[in-house]
């Protein structure tokens, strides 16, 4: 079963969803077991965090699945609530994945999204470039990862 038909088994439906997860998983990659990420923050299976999560805590493949679809769920739901214009695909998914790996409250009080709902569109896809930092330092990793995403973001405008 490819990874796609297992996303929508789970509620991951649709071109923005599966846009999103298939950029998001590559860039998070894929650990069955906690452990703690760059940034010092206890995570597991595709970027999950969360207060359940113990160091020594293992999943299955199918557990990182399901934890995936209901990130995606719940970051798009959470990015959703403050858009206040009509978004491309590729704005939406690039934005839920990084929703998904910077959080909600970053993305909340973020320029770009300030410039996204005042219609400035392709200056919001250029602020994803500015978020490139872990402690105070460039990371290639999140670098890279921003490039795909404003390419993504910039496609269908």
């Amino acid at each position: 079963m490819s990874t796609q038909t297992k996303l929508a088994s789970r509620g991951i439906i649709g071109a923005v969803a599966l846009s999103a997860a298939v950029l998001i998983m590559p860039w998070e990659g894929k650990e069955n077991e906690v452990y703690l990420d760059p940034a010092n923050i206890l995570t597991s299976c595709y970027g999950h965090t969360g207060p359940e999560l113990k160091l020594g805590m293992k999943f299955t493949d199918e557990q990182c699945l399901d934890q995936l679809a209901a990130d995606l769920s719940k970051h798009n739901r959470q990015m959703l609530a403050v858009v206040q214009v009509p978004l491309s695909e590729g704005e939406h998914a690039a934005y839920l994945s990084f929703v998904y790996n910077a959080g909600s409250g970053r993305w909340q009080k973020s320029t770009m999204l300030q410039l996204l709902n005042q219609g400035k569109r392709k200056e919001a896809c250029h602020q994803l470039m500015r978020w490139v930092y872990i402690k105070g330092q460039q990371s290639n990793g999140l670098t890279n990862r921003r490039r795909a995403e404003a390419k993504l973001c910039m496609r269908d405008l």
